[in-house]
């Protein structure tokens, strides 16, 4: 996975166009996952919402409804909610009534959703699903919380400490 997540990093780095830059970052995850749709939010901490950065595979009507997605709403609202992965295997039938009603719009079977963290701060979210019904077992949902480790320090700043040694805000 060490690899990968450098495959990840460098294209961060080095991709001058951001948009075009997540984007390709979302193929590469998909392809590693055998994935179909993907989608990257980054949390705009002012509105407490999550705005999406990057998406692939959505049908045009999800992507609009998930341009901001408040905490603890949906799917990605959760994950960013509690900090932790939120799976299913086959969110066609899935009634915990954690996903949406239109998240059904795309097709999903299973679907897996990690945070993007500093520290114990949640920054964003990485979601990726797949057409099929699919359980993601304790290693993939822990290589995509590797590459999700590496989005939140390549995308997101770190608060620079102020003269009083408090972070400044961001």
């Amino acid at each position: 996975m060490t690899n990968f997540n450098n495959v990840i990093r460098m294209i961060v780095r080095f991709e001058s166009d951001r948009s075009l830059a997540l984007e390709k970052v979302l193929d590469e995850v998909l392809t590693r996952f055998d994935a179909q749709t993907g989608t990257l939010h980054l949390l705009d901490r002012s509105r407490n919402v999550l705005k999406l950065e990057a998406s692939l595979g959505l049908p045009p009507q999800i992507r609009e409804i998930t341009k901001e997605i408040p905490i603890g709403k949906g799917i990605a609202g959760e994950c960013a909610k509690t900090g932790e992965p939120v799976t299913m295997c086959n969110l066609q039938t899935d009634d915990s009534g954690v996903a949406k009603p239109a998240a059904r719009q795309t097709g999903v079977g299973g679907s897996l959703c990690v945070p993007l963290k500093q520290g114990d701060t949640v920054v964003g979210t990485l979601g990726i699903g797949t057409k099929h019904e699919h359980e993601f077992s304790p290693r993939e949902t822990r290589d995509l919380q590797h590459v999700a480790e590496v989005l939140a320090q390549e995308l997101v700043p770190e608060p620079t400490p102020s003269p009083s040694g408090d972070a400044a805000p961001a």
